[in-house]
């Protein structure tokens, strides 16, 4: 029992990043309808900003916002080449000019730091465990819990309560009307490419504090299992994202403790197919006669 508690925090832990990077995918899909493909090297790129920025001896609670920002600055680039002059095209066009930025991002990574895993040593507070019985929680998955769930709060706040998510909305709802109506929808734009690079920067952060080493191709794998969050939970729910998140996360790391990693990718992705049959608006996407809610 206390094997299986630990893995089940370890895949909690997992499931909170997942749950970002589905979060900052969610944001774009249900404002613009499109899937931006260069969040999963956004992140990435914001773990490699995080783990240079403590390397070279900035605090731990000064390096998460610096890579916030420098991803959020990436993304609004992204905006501004990748879509915006695509915008009136097909969905598929803007898609692929997001696959693009993505293959820059990953090859602009791949020149800077190197192909070879960078490794962080954990030291200080940072080291630390707790220890009840046979089960143990770092510090660290503790600020990877604490860090997603105030984004989380923070980002649904935002959404529903601040006159930016009003604008958002109302975007995502009709952008000619929303226009009339007052609202900028380039800003809006802007914005929604902003927060979905916060998001993916805090990610690449909490992920590699967690795994201490990291690569230029982590993104691929852990930004196509936080596509499937985004799609299990609800494609444009933000709330969908935190519920699917810690549901694969333990899925994941169940597996891999019991029946082996070669069996992981097949669960994870076979449960994403089992619940798409069943329910495919996701878990939380509204009616099966309606698009899903969006944000």
């Amino acid at each position: 029992m206390s094997i299986f508690i630990q893995q089940v925090l370890n895949g909690l832990t997992l499931g909170a990043v997942y749950t970002l990077i589905a979060l900052a995918f969610s944001l774009v899909m249900g404002i613009l309808g499109i899937l931006n493909l260069a969040i999963s090297e956004i992140f990435m790129i914001g773990a490699f900003i995080g783990f240079s920025l403590i390397m070279s001896g900035v605090p731990v609670w000064l390096a998460l916002p610096g890579a916030m920002a420098v991803a959020a600055v990436i993304s609004m680039v992204i905006a501004r080449i990748g879509y915006e002059p695509l915008r009136n095209a097909s969905h598929i066009t803007p898609m692929l000019s997001t696959l693009g930025f993505s293959m820059i991002l990953q090859n602009f990574a791949t020149n800077t730091w190197g192909s070879d895993p960078m490794q962080l040593t954990l030291e200080g507070w940072l080291d630390t465990r707790f220890h009840f019985g046979l089960v143990s929680l770092s510090v660290v998955q503790i600020v990877v819990f604490v860090v997603t769930l105030g984004l989380c709060v923070l980002t649904a706040l935002l959404i529903q309560r601040t006159d930016i998510g009003r604008g958002l909305r109302a975007v995502a709802e009709n952008r000619d009307v929303s226009r009339i109506l007052g609202v900028r929808p380039r800003r809006m734009i802007l914005v929604a490419f902003a927060l979905s690079g916060l998001l993916a920067g805090a990610a690449g952060v909490l992920v590699g504090l967690h795994y201490s080493v990291i690569t230029p191709y982590i993104g691929v794998d852990i930004g196509l299992k936080a596509i499937a969050v985004m799609i299990v939970g609800g494609a444009t729910n933000i709330w969908g994202a935190l519920l699917a998140g810690p549901i694969i996360g333990i899925l994941e790391v169940l597996t891999v403790a019991y029946g082996g990693a070669a069996m992981r990718d097949f669960i994870v992705y076979g449960m994403m197919i089992a619940i798409l049959l069943v329910r495919p608006q996701g878990l939380l996407g509204g009616s099966s006669k309606t698009s899903g809610g969006r944000v």
